[in-house]
């Protein structure tokens, strides 16, 4: 962010002020703030912040020294293994990788990182090799999101930092607009991401085919999340302005107005992830961190390059709901969007520390400086901001990627206060990346930040942002070789010039899609942060913010904290996590039993978790269990509804059949991805043993065929790799429990065994016992079955079809219908004012992300409140939640399912079949909805 964005200070402005007045004034109000802060703190010596930035600049050298050394042309620095993560030579890591496009991404991202830091010789080499060496058109798929923010944005803003120092005359004077027509082009490759109906763009791109060409491998994503489609405005508009080519700005226009369009009209939020064809929210969930932080962040800052008063509008209508429902000062909790009054679930994650910045940039001050120093004590106990936390402070998510919104709000909050509280924060920030992340070859991500383990990876936003933050915090203004006022910062730090908002103004300013017809003056209240009214006489007023949040840590529920520090000391177990817990595991059953929590076993195969704080061992154990209680719903609900995978199919192919019977599967969370993927067609053979669980005794039977394994007694990783090390070309997982069916049970997805499982290269499905007797059925009759495995089903084959009999022993069975249908949701209604007890219904091996078969399809429920009972939020006075809060869980009645196979005449078609299963969900969630 960049703290230039000021209105002027004292009194809102109706019109926007010209750019050189908007720096002028952000200017004066950070000065006249600094004048302030001096009064009532002890100053850090200006030899202390020179030492500090020194220190500063030798942490860069030796990440980009490593980096360049060691890595460069690849991507990213590998600082553990001292080499370079080139895409494809590496095991895959998921979405993580979509930011590799074999086009140098690192030294792109620190371009203007050199000149910030003083390094122009450095700056005019890397300029050179860029242009000498970066190729955009490879064949890769890459994300739109991070593609835009890291390398559009890195080229542009090493242009614009290229073209300040040829005006002064010493450096690049050679320089004629490469880096500018080096973004040009990739803004042309970025472009065809934006062919949908609605203007969101795709995802994904392939940077030298584009969309939904064979060769492409992208473009059937129907899914984006808010920030990927909400965060190309400034880069885009800057391209535009920069080349006069107006059409980069008016598609990203486009989308932020859609975006807009579709906002929740009664709370004004949005959701996590929108379908990018029909608009509907996918996620509905709402927050101001992962999928949704740099929409709102681009929105203002849209306004202060643009010069355009409706993103103003939109940005204040935005912040006034995350205040009125987000913000639980200190915390910054997420919400439903239909529901914002009802919090989404119970941790935090690490993206959120920007909003203090942001707030800055707003000029409202004090939630800017409460959550900044929650998010410090945190830090201070784990010497990084975990990935994601508790509302207790614990670590829900322990990794730590260097990320640095956290300096970054450090950065604006001391030029806002000129506070040498924040020096000392930034201090500690350098004093832990040197002590635990450093390594002989570059600074290396935390895998925990509770062991202090490391991970091979050094991103380039560590480059990109966080030494450009850590610098300027230590720095002067003669420290710097040109006046950093004059910029604004992209939201990977890159530097625009805001002398952009008068060049090339060729887009209609008109917001077309806000109900307002004039500008609201009272949203102008905070938005430059006058220090004679935020800190009247009181130059100790950030201080007195901070004061009451110093213990907020160690005092939110204190007990469960303590009581893990000094079991560990005295050797004895943590308490159980919901993640960790094996229903087939002794032990975990009797720390169950300790907590109060007895599982009852349904007729289904399903189990419910009942918890009665009166039978546990103790009040801390009453304490845990009902933590666990906690941790166990948000988790089916996390794994049924952000891990939801659509159904695939299993066709049988074979005499008979022939393509007329289709099976609803529920896919898997590893293997072949056959969304992505060619189908795959084979013979079906049984395992031996059946469960898969060990090296199979019949190799040559499964030998180039399609696997039959039965669930159960070991992780479904574990039974991909038997069959797959045994020559399987693809798997079927069939359900132990008799009589289960799609028909009633809610689609079930397999998950992984919390290992990496890459290494697992054949499609995997899972049939529930009624669709599975099927198949057997018909290899019984037929011996020689085979079968198509596909997300969707193909065509019948009509060839094949005419040359059936026409008299065959079972006719009625060669008539056969597909057997796919639609999920459906089951939880148990538990009445609200006879509950006394918290329940989680849960298949018992579908309870974790690490238990037995590891399943991801849990009968979700969702927790209401009861007004006259505590919430389960942590007490910030230190006081605990009372252990008689109960959660109540909505359902609804289970049918019996049929075990009679249903046949008949007529196939229904696939993209019929998903429609219905698609509406069935939409009204469960209303449904729920309704209900909460």
């Amino acid at each position: 962010m960049s703290e230039a964005g000021g209105r002027g200070c004292g009194s809102p402005v109706p019109q926007r002020a010209p750019w050189s007045l908007v720096a002028a004034t952000a200017a004066i109000c950070l000065v006249s703030a600094t004048s302030v802060w001096t009064v009532g703190a002890e100053p850090m010596s200006r030899e202390e912040k020179q030492k500090l930035g020194n220190q500063v600049l030798e942490m860069f050298d030796h990440a980009y020294g490593n980096y360049m050394e060691h890595a460069y042309p690849a991507d990213e620095l590998m600082p553990l293994t001292c080499r370079g993560r080139v895409r494809g030579q590496e095991p895959s890591r998921g979405d993580v990788d979509d930011a590799l496009g074999k086009f140098s991404l690192t030294l792109i991202d620190s371009l203007d990182t050199l000149v910030v830091l003083n390094k122009t010789k450095e700056f005019e080499d890397a300029v050179r090799k860029v242009l000498r060496d970066v190729n955009l058109d490879n064949d890769v798929v890459v994300s739109v999101f991070e593609t835009n923010i890291r390398v559009l944005g890195g080229l542009l803003g090493g242009h614009s930092l290229a073209i300040m120092l040829k005006e002064k005359g010493e450096y690049m004077q050679w320089y004629n607009d490469e880096l500018l027509q080096m973004a040009k082009q990739l803004g042309y490759k970025l472009l065809p991401a934006f062919n949908t109906t609605s203007g969101l763009p795709y995802p994904r791109i392939n940077l030298k085919f584009g969309i939904r060409k064979p060769e492409a491998r992208t473009g059937t994503e129907t899914d984006t999340c808010t920030a990927c489609a909400g965060t190309l405005i400034l880069e885009f508009a800057a391209l535009s302005r920069f080349t006069g080519a107006t059409i980069f700005e008016e598609y990203a226009r486009k989308a932020l107005d859609f975006l807009w369009e579709k906002r929740q009209r009664s709370s004004n939020l949005v959701g996590v992830t929108i379908n990018i064809h029909t608009g509907d929210w996918v996620r509905k969930d709402s927050g101001v961190g992962a999928g949704i932080d740099s929409y709102y962040e681009y929105l203002l800052k849209a306004y202060v390059l643009l010069g355009d008063d409706s993103f103003l509008e939109r940005f204040n209508t935005h912040y006034d709901a995350i205040m009125r429902y987000i913000s639980q000062p200190p915390l910054l909790l997420d919400v439903h969007i239909h529901k914002p009054m009802l919090n989404a679930r119970t941790w935090m994650d690490a993206l959120l520390a920007f909003f203090p910045g942001l707030q800055v940039l707003k000029g409202d001050i004090r939630p800017a400086i409460e959550t900044h120093e929650m998010l410090y004590q945190v830090i201070k106990k784990h010497n990084f901001l975990p990935e994601a936390f508790t509302t207790d402070f614990r670590v829900h998510w322990a990794q730590h990627p260097l990320r640095p919104e956290f300096a970054e709000s450090t950065y604006f909050l001391y030029k806002a206060t000129g506070d040498p509280y924040y020096l000392e924060v930034g201090k500690t920030l350098i004093e832990n990346l040197n002590k635990y992340a450093r390594v002989p070859c570059g600074f290396a991500a935390m895998k925990d930040v509770r062991t202090g383990s490391h991970e091979d990876r050094m991103d380039s936003f560590f480059l990109a942002e966080m030494f450009k933050y850590l610098y300027l915090l230590f720095a002067d203004k003669e420290d710097i070789i040109f006046d950093i006022e004059d910029y604004i910062f992209t939201t990977e730090a890159h530097l625009l010039p805001l002398w952009l908002s008068t060049t090339n103004q060729s887009i209609s300013k008109k917001n077309t899609t806000s109900e307002y017809t004039e500008l609201d003056d009272s949203n102008f209240d905070w938005t430059c942060p006058n220090t004679q009214i935020l800190f009247p006489n009181d130059p100790l007023y950030a201080q007195s913010i901070r004061e009451p949040l110093k213990n907020v840590v160690d005092k939110s529920c204190p007990r469960g904290i303590i009581r893990v520090e000094e079991s560990f000391r005295s050797g004895a177990k943590p308490p159980l996590r919901a993640r960790d817990f094996m229903a087939t595991n002794p032990e975990h059953l009797e720390i169950l039993k300790k907590m109060g929590v007895s599982l009852i076993h349904l007729k289904d195969g399903r189990v419910q978790l009942v918890q009665h704080a009166i039978q546990a061992a103790s009040s801390i154990d009453a304490e845990d269990g009902l933590r666990f209680m906690q941790e166990m719903i948000e988790l089916s609900s996390q794994q049924q509804k952000e891990q939801q995978l659509p159904p695939r199919a299993v066709q049988i192919v074979s005499h008979p059949f022939f393509g007329r019977v289709v099976l609803t599967a529920g896919p898997a969370q590893f293997g072949l991805d056959l969304s992505k993927h060619k189908e795959t067609r084979g013979f079906v053979a049984s395992s031996k043993p059946y469960n898969g669980c060990s090296e199979l005794t019949n190799p040559e039977a499964v030998m180039g065929k399609i696997a039959l394994i039965q669930r159960g007694q070991c992780m479904f990783a574990e039974k991909a790799r038997n069959i797959q090390n045994a020559g399987a070309i693809g798997g079927i997982v069939i359900d132990d429990n008799e009589g289960s069916s799609s028909d009633t049970a809610p689609l079930f997805q397999m998950a992984g065994d919390g290992k990496d499982t890459d290494d697992i290269k054949i499609p995997m499905l899972f049939l529930f016992s009624k669709e599975g007797s099927i198949i057997l059925d018909a290899i019984r009759e037929y011996e020689e079955v085979e079968v198509l495995l596909s997300d969707k089903a193909k065509d019948r084959d009509p060839e094949m079809e005419n040359e059936e009999q026409p008299s065959s022993e079972n006719d009625s069975q060669n008539q056969s219908a597909e057997q796919i249908s639609s999920s459906s949701q089951e939880v148990d209604l538990v009445d609200q004012e006879s509950s006394e007890e918290n329940s989680l219904n849960s298949h018992p091996e579908s309870l974790s992300p690490a238990d037995t078969d590891n399943a991801a399809s849990i009968s979700p429920s969702e927790q209401t409140s009861n007004p006259t009972e505590n919430h389960e939020t942590a007490n910030l006075n230190g006081e605990c939640t009372d252990l008689d809060n109960q959660l109540q869980e909505q359902s609804e009645t289970e049918e019996d399912s049929n075990p009679n196979v249903s046949w008949g005449k007529k196939v229904q078609p696939i993209d019929s079949i998903l429609a219905d299963w698609n509406e069935d969900i939409e009204a469960f969630e209303m449904m729920e909805k309704d209900e909460l």
